[in-house]
């Protein structure tokens, strides 16, 4: 990130990215996928590109906020399953960063997203019965972990989009409030830990984009309380519905962005 760009910030960019920042620590302990629109918003503020670099440290802080809060309820079944996939998709994505233009990459990402959202909908409405989370240990579950597994790896490493297709995994094993939020704070703890020396190795993190991380991973917390808060007011009918609606106005957003 050029520092240039990090001093020419202006009070409502500032702020515009802070309001971003509580955001991803309400999706974290909330509802997840919401952070699609802090994607959105650091995207417009700052150069496409530099502004991955700088909201990955923002999620790693409420990964930690979200672990703290719902470490006891993660599937540990379901991660397993799920690392291996999600390491393919993370080189993918890395490989992908290094030739494709911002437009191609929100194009693609936005498409994943709406068609995850669809896939969604129409399995949840033609099942006659909900699948539990021990699915996995089927033929079907491993092929579907390792589907979206990849193509969680691949959206979370070229634009930290990979919340809203996991999101969408979770609701179609079946996973109640909890179980999912537990699940997905481990999930993106590690997966997003683990994509730090590749965003560095592509310049993507550097000096500027952690002082800017400095000034802002403050406004995480605040979220992540209201988020805490909100979740236990949350019927699961609502919390799926939400996590849906998130999903698709995130990939609507980066296919009109």
């Amino acid at each position: 990130m050029d520092t240039m760009t990090l001093w020419h910030i202006t009070g409502w960019e500032f702020a515009a990215l802070a309001f971003a920042a509580l955001l991803v620590g309400f999706s974290k302990t909330a509802v997840s996928g919401a952070n699609t629109v802090s994607l959105a918003i650091f995207a417009a503020v700052l150069p496409a590109r530099a502004s991955t670099g700088v909201l990955l440290p923002i999620l790693i802080a409420g990964d930690v906020l979200a672990v703290l809060t719902y470490r006891r309820h993660a599937h540990w079944p379901t991660l397993w399953r799920l690392f291996p996939a999600v390491a393919a998709g993370v080189v993918f994505g890395t490989l992908f960063l290094m030739w494709a233009d911002d437009g191609i990459v929100r194009t693609s990402i936005g498409a994943i997203l709406l068609m995850m959202a669809g896939v969604t909908v129409w399995r949840r409405r033609t099942a006659e019965t909900e699948e539990e989370p021990d699915s996995v240990t089927t033929r079907a579950g491993r092929v579907k972990a390792r589907s979206y597994g990849v193509l969680g790896g691949f959206t979370t490493m070229v634009a930290n989009a990979g919340g809203p297709v996991m999101s969408m995994y979770l609701l179609s094993a079946g996973f109640r409030k909890l179980g999912f939020l537990g699940t997905s704070a481990f999930f993106f703890l590690i997966v997003n830990v683990s994509k730090v020396p590749f965003s560095v190795g592509l310049g993507l993190i550097d000096g500027p984009s952690l002082l800017l991380d400095a000034a802002l991973v403050a406004f995480v917390v605040p979220g992540a309380f209201l988020g805490k808060w909100a979740v236990h007011r949350i019927n699961q009918r609502l919390f799926e519905q939400l996590v849906i609606a998130a999903t698709v106005v995130g990939g609507v957003q980066l296919l009109l962005h």
